[in-house]
């Protein structure tokens, strides 16, 4: 969940929150908020003493106030503890001040030292969610507040993009500005090399110039020694065959080889002498490591004063941001991944059709609900009834002119699966391979809850309007179609979930495709005779290996600097769609209709792939992520 405050003096006055697709706060959640804090508030007085002063020449509250803040933004945008962490060690660094934080769910407790002083914040979100812009948008800030302080960048190599985006965080279309100005850089690179190539071959020229007339200078005594030689002999040769002139002609016409010879190499030593200074030459804004600031003079350090007011400006615009989707176009982008989502699961074009209806209002409607702070497991039950309840409406409306539609009981499941937790399934997984159990545990709890209610009502309408869903039916199709299709709907379905966690369009499109590549070929090897649980954990592991190689080819400039996305906001999307939704919501029907022992089986199938799935990924961060690979 998201969160805003209207802090323009106190940046850490208590704050309201708001969802991360919602935009202000309405008056019944402001109400609210007088009685409920979400942080235990810092000194004031320290902070607003330091408002305007340099961010590293603050006291230790001014400073822990931004520490913390940022943590806290990073966590309510859905990603896992470990990578709070991290962002929070990251602003820290350049301040000089060490934290210690638990994170868990929905709460941080750290502690902040800078060897003079020490302070302990803690703060707490009613509830979670996922923004991927923000998360994004974070990278950039930590960056931009690195470069100013004189430790280089983390995340991202072109550090201008960087600055750019945050002093246009304003612009609502964050992308697009990042790719503006990644297109700007490129063509002053341009210049640049057209200039010093310009500039190189006037001093080659020059070069040249001054190291033949040396070689003349040089050489001149010993050509005028030689001539009076050559002339007694050229002389001799005139009296014995009168062939003089021709003779001398010759003689001028050996001589260009020589000055020849002396430009050549002159070239050639130029050439090699710029090669050696190109090949010598550190790479330009090349990637910071941990601490290697640390024990290094300031004054050799390029710093910029940035004030407390400028840190917490930014963070502020960053924390309003509105989302980039309307609930509208939310809801639309829901009934395209889930209808997507059906087809990969089996279904025919009718159980796709109920899907899409289903998931689609059902959106729309958990939009509008979150925008008044409804509690979220209310939600998540009110708008599986309404998607459910749609679906079935859809194919029983289709039914009176095609019977046929009457036969797919299972649709309503495929428009239930707009909400599934993926975010919080994954980032749980991970935090367990981080040995973080506490904040892992929270997690994969609250994926249970969320999952519990929406199967719960999901059963609650098949009890009502008397639906024995079976599984879905395949369609007869070629392999060659089947496989082309698949690659479609897997692409069209990962873009759907990447929207509807308010990914900016460019992202989404690397998402989709990472996930066409991966499920594609996941659905292909199952075919085959693979486990499915294997399956799961190959097309993890390989979205995480792509997902590193597209960091991996920005970072080396293969790829424009602006589509340098982190690696979840590329991962997750990719591979929620692989989460299975019907196995899961197969064990609540038969646990419904107190068949244990099937509801036990489908149980066992659906933890057998969702275990996978975060193994596969945290594999695949062991093997291209060193601070993955080792316990330090």
């Amino acid at each position: 969940m998201q969160s805003s405050a209207d802090r323009p003096r106190e940046p850490l006055a208590e704050p309201a929150y708001a969802h991360p697709h919602d935009g202000p706060l309405t008056s019944g959640a402001s109400a609210a908020g007088k009685f409920h804090s979400h942080s235990i508030p810092l000194d004031m007085e320290d902070i607003e003493r330091d408002w305007d002063k340099p961010i590293q020449d603050a006291g230790i509250a001014a400073k822990a106030s931004v520490i913390v803040r940022v943590g806290m933004l990073d966590l309510g945008a859905g990603t896992g503890s470990f990578r709070v962490r991290e962002m929070m060690h990251r602003i820290a660094y350049p301040l000089g001040v060490h934290v210690r934080a638990d994170v868990n769910l929905t709460d941080i407790e750290a502690a902040c030292t800078d060897g003079s002083g020490r302070i302990t914040e803690v703060v707490n979100l009613p509830t979670t969610g996922v923004n991927t812009e923000r998360i994004w948008l974070l990278e950039h800030f930590a960056d931009w507040f690195s470069v100013n302080l004189g430790t280089g960048s983390m995340y991202h190599r072109e550090t201008k993009v960087s600055a750019g985006l945050m002093q246009h965080l304003d612009m609502r279309d964050a992308s697009q500005v990042s790719a503006d100005m990644a297109k700007r850089l490129r063509e002053e690179r341009h210049q640049a090399r057209v200039a010093e190539r310009a500039a190189a071959s006037d001093a080659a020229v020059e070069d040249y110039e001054v190291a033949l007339n040396a070689a003349d200078a040089a050489a001149r005594p010993q050509d005028d020694a030689q001539s009076e030689v050559n002339e007694t002999v050229i002389d001799a040769l005139v009296k014995a065959d009168g062939h003089g002139d021709d003779a001398r002609g010759s003689a001028e016409q050996l001589e260009l080889p020589h000055k020849s010879r002396l430009r050549l190499r002159a070239a050639a030593g130029e050439r090699t002498r710029a090669w050696r200074e190109r090949s010598q030459r550190p790479p330009k804004n090349g990637y910071a490591e941990h601490f290697d600031h640390v024990g290094g003079a300031a004054a050799a350090r390029k710093t910029h004063e940035i004030t407390v007011r400028d840190v917490h400006k930014r963070l502020d615009m960053i924390e309003r941001r509105k989302p980039l989707y309307s609930p509208a176009l939310s809801g639309l982008a829901s009934a395209c991944a889930c209808a997507s989502f059906v087809f990969l699961l089996g279904g025919a074009p009718y159980d796709m059709i109920g899907a899409f209806v289903g998931a689609g209002l059902g959106q729309w409607l958990r939009r509008r609900l979150f925008a008044h702070h409804l509690n979220q497991f209310f939600v998540t039950f009110v708008c599986v009834a309404v998607a459910a309840f749609a679906c079935v409406g859809t194919l029983r409306l289709i039914g009176l002119f095609n019977p046929v539609a009457l036969q797919h009981d299972t649709a309503y499941i495929g428009a239930m699966l707009f909400v599934i937790p993926g975010f919080p399934l994954i980032t749980g997984g991970l935090d367990m391979a981080k040995i973080d159990f506490p904040s892992g545990v929270q997690r994969v709890m609250y994926v249970v809850c969320i999952i519990l209610m929406a199967t719960l009502a999901g059963w609650m309408v098949a009890s009502l309007v008397q639906l024995n869903p079976q599984g879905f039916e395949s369609p007869n199709l070629t392999p060659w179609v089947t496989g082309c299709l698949r690659a479609l709907f897997a692409f069209i379905g990962v873009w759907g979930f990447s929207m509807m966690f308010n990914s900016p369009q460019r992202m989404c499109l690397v998402a989709a495709t990472i996930g066409m590549i991966t499920d594609t070929l996941r659905l292909e090897l199952v075919d085959c005779g693979l486990a499915p649980e294997a399956g799961a954990f190959l097309g993890a592991m390989l979205a995480g290996l792509l997902a590193s190689a597209w960091r991996s080819a920005v970072r080396h400039r293969l790829l424009p600097p602006h589509l340098g996305y982190p690696r979840i906001c590329l991962t997750v999307p990719s591979i929620v769609i692989m989460v299975p939704g019907m196995y899961m919501y197969q064990a609540m029907f038969h646990l419904g209709q107190f068949e244990t022992l099937l509801a036990l089986d489908w149980a066992f199938r659906a933890f057998m792939v969702i275990i996978c799935l975060p193994i596969g990924l945290a594999m695949a961060r062991v093997i291209t992520d060193k601070s993955w690979r080792y316990d330090v």
